[in-house]
Parts: C-alpha cells; sequence; structure tokens
C-alpha cells in the first residue's frame, strides 16, 4: 500500500466515524427531546415527571458535551497525525536524546503529557460545570488536581517500565516480539486485578468495613447461596467525588472483595442492596468476567499481530504524517509505531462498537436472571427504578445510538424483562 493511499484510508473512516457520531448523537437527542414530556407507562407510577425530565435534560447536555468533545478529539487526532504534530514532537526529543530509548520513552511521555494537557479542560468542565449543574459533582477542585497528580504519578510508575519492557522486546527478540509482549501485557494485567482493589484503589477513597449487622448478614447469607467467598465486605466513600451510586466486586482468586459507594447504601433498602449485588454476582458465577478476559487477551494478540506487521511499513508511519527517523533501521520508531496505532484503531474498529454491546447486554440480562433466581425479583426492579431516577439515566435512549454506545439494556426493556420472570 503507498503511504497516499493509507492516509486517504484514513480520512476517509475518520470521516465515517465523525458522520455516524454525530448522526447518533442528533438521533439521542431529538429522541430524548421528544419523550420528554411523559413518563414511560412502565414507569408512570415509579418516577415522577419532574425527575424523568431532569433525566432527559442531563441526557441531552451529556451528548452535546460529547459531540464537542469528539469535535476536539478529531481535530487533535489530525494535528498530531497529518498535519504533522508527532513529527515536529519526534524531532525535537530526537535532537535532544538522540536515537536509544531515552528517545522513545522521552517521546511517549512528552506525547502523553501533551494530550493530558489538551484534555484537561474539557474533563475540568465535565466535572464542574455539566456534573455540578445536575447536582452530581461533590468533588473538590483541590481533590481534582490532587487525583490527576496520583494518577500521573501512579501511571509513571506503572506504566513507563511495562512500556520499556515491551520496547525492548519490539527491538530486542524478533519477529515474534508480538507474541512476548502479549504475554508481558496478559501478565500485567492479572497482576492488576490482584493490586489494584488493596494496593491502587485504596490511593483515591477509603474503604471502611461495612458495619451494618443486619445488612451484613443478608449480604453472608447470599453469598453462601450463591457459593461465592470474599476477603471482605467494604463502603467506598464515593459521596466525596459524585452523587451517583454502585456497587461492584473486584480482585482475583481469594482475594475477591464486594464494594459498596456509600450513596448506593444511603438510598436502598438491604432487600434492594441484597438484590443489586446478586446481579454482580451473577457476573462472576456465570463467568463473565472470565470470558471477558479471554476476549480482551484474544482481541489484543490479535491486534499486537497487526502492530507486528504494520511497524515494518513505511507506508504506516508516512501515511499518517511521520517520517521515521532511521529508515534503515525502523526499531527506532518502536514508540512512535505504538503512539500511531493507539490513535489509528479506534478510527478503523468503531463501526464494530455494537458487537461489544450485543455481549454486554447479553450478560446483563443473564446476571438479572441470576438475580431473580436468588433474590426477590421485585425488589431488583425497585432498585434498578430508583438507581435510573437518582442516577438521572434516560429511560428513552435512542435505540441506534443505545445499540451502539450502551453496555447495559435500555431500561424499558430491562425491567419488563425482570416483571416478566418474576410475574
Amino acid at each position: 500500500m503507498s503511504s497516499f493511499a493509507f492516509s486517504v484510508l484514513f480520512v476517509v473512516f475518520l470521516a465515517i466515524t465523525l458522520v455516524v457520531r454525530f448522526w447518533l448523537g442528533s438521533r439521542q437527542i431529538r429522541h430524548v427531546i421528544s419523550h420528554r414530556s411523559a413518563v414511560p407507562a412502565e414507569f408512570a407510577e415509579k418516577i415522577p415527571l419532574a425527575a424523568h425530565q431532569r433525566a432527559a435534560d442531563y441526557t441531552v447536555a451529556k451528548t452535546k458535551f460529547s459531540m464537542f468533545s469528539m469535535l476536539v478529539s478529531s481535530a487533535v487526532l489530525i494535528g498530531f497525525t497529518l498535519l504533522g504534530g508527532l513529527q515536529l514532537l519526534s524531532n525535537i526529543m530526537f535532537n535532544w536524546a538522540g536515537p536509544g530509548m531515552v528517545y522513545q520513552l522521552g517521546l511517549l511521555v512528552a506525547f502523553g503529557a501533551i494530550a493530558g494537557l489538551i484534555d484537561l479542560p474539557l474533563d475540568y468542565y465535565k466535572q464542574f460545570v455539566l456534573e455540578a449543574r445536575f447536582g452530581f459533582n461533590k468533588m473538590t477542585v483541590k481533590l481534582f488536581f490532587t487525583d490527576i497528580l496520583k494518577n500521573t504519578l501512579i501511571g509513571a510508575a506503572i506504566g513507563l517500565p511495562l512500556v520499556w519492557v515491551v520496547l525492548l522486546l519490539m527491538a530486542k527478540s524478533g519477529d515474534l516480539w508480538w507474541f512476548y509482549a502479549w504475554l508481558v501485557f496478559s501478565g500485567f494485567q492479572l497482576l492488576m486485578l490482584v493490586l489494584y482493589p488493596t494496593v491502587i484503589a485504596p490511593l483515591f477513597n477509603k474503604f471502611t468495613p461495612l458495619t451494618d449487622d443486619t445488612l451484613r448478614e443478608r449480604i453472608e447469607g447470599l453469598m453462601k447461596r450463591v457459593g461465592f467467598a470474599s476477603k471482605g465486605l467494604f463502603v467506598m466513600d464515593g459521596s466525596k467525588r459524585s452523587a451517583h451510586g454502585n456497587a461492584y466486586f473486584s480482585g482475583f482468586g481469594a482475594g475477591k472483595r464486594i464494594v459498596f459507594f456509600d450513596t448506593l447504601l444511603a438510598r436502598l433498602s438491604p432487600h434492594e442492596i441484597e438484590a443489586v449485588l446478586a446481579h454482580e454476582l451473577g457476573h462472576f458465577k456465570l463467568k463473565h468476567i472470565v470470558k471477558r478476559i479471554a476476549v480482551m487477551f484474544a482481541i489484543s494478540l490479535a491486534f499486537l499481530a497487526l502492530l507486528g506487521y504494520l511497524k515494518q511499513q513505511l507506508w504506516f508511519y508516512t501515511g499518517l504524517g511521520v517520517n521515521p527517523l532511521l529508515l534503515a533501521d525502523l526499531s527506532n520508531n518502536d514508540a512512535m509505531a505504538l503512539i500511531l496505532f493507539m490513535l489509528a484503531l479506534p478510527i478503523f474498529t468503531f463501526l464494530l462498537s455494537p458487537l461489544s454491546s450485543i455481549s454486554s447486554r447479553k450478560h446483563e440480562f443473564e446476571a438479572d436472571a441470576f438475580a431473580v433466581k436468588h433474590t426477590n425479583g421485585a425488589d431488583l426492579v425497585t432498585a434498578l427504578v430508583k438507581l435510573y431516577e437518582d442516577n438521572a439515566s434516560t429511560l428513552t435512549p435512542d435505540p441506534l445510538h443505545s445499540a451502539f454506545y450502551d453496555s447495559h439494556p435500555p431500561a424499558t426493556v430491562r425491567i419488563n424483562r425482570l416483571l416478566a420472570a418474576h410475574g
């Protein structure tokens, strides 16, 4: 393939992605606004009109912000690639460090820093304007920037050694470097499953043991019925950042722990909390977590193999606005290959998004069925209704928009299926 042909292909896919995403966003806005004046019949006696309209307004605001963010991201993408931003950055780093690992790590760090600074105003607006407008933001400005600093330091401490190993494999381990890199990546992901709950997460939130004895007994009874062993039941102070509520379990093997947001415990009854947790445990008992990890590993192996091919192709670099530094030794451009691949991949894979949504929704239905089997289905329905209302989740999403973006089934579909199963 020629570099010109690849440039054209890249622009065509970017244009298709933009058109489809804007079309979907416009559909979502029109659909939600058109249903704003009335609560769906299934929820008419459960959710007030004011709450329904608040959810509609929140959804429209988020969709508009997403569309604006998409324009910014696309402009930044073009700036980094076809307009020569990465080439300029590469030249600066190469003149400073010369060929070798220092140049490559420096290029990755510089790119990450610039991308982060570009995203910062958008993240700030989303947190302190959009989320605050609808009463969800509980975060202070100090905490916002403290989180960024922590994420940066942790990312550097964990990410730089990992990237260094991958770059070393790319340069030294021959044509099968991508397979060895995949082994390293897979091992790293499994290690993070073990370390995140006990080492990383406590750096951002406070986790305290669940002290409600009645709720604890109910949850322990559920875990015994379904055969789930946990290292502990914890409450997370999610309210210091957001009013949104959630529950999840994390960890791997004997280190599994169940975590409740304090906002969730404040809103739901013990029966409803048990039903929500039964749904989450359903994901574990039905092997959804293992299946997702296996799929992620398989996809990452395929993508790394593709990168193994692309990094040797001159048109891959020049077609995206980069002239490799040493044409006789492309190993000096391994960091650039990683960056270009990371930038281009979402453009070429966006139209496959519904495949992920279909799989995820199937798992959600199965987890709901598991919860109905082991708890009272009516409790799960009332819990979900409360969560839809509290989180301002629209009850009337556009079907096509939902198919592309939503990992969970639309509210009406999910509730109707639960009512049918319970009834």
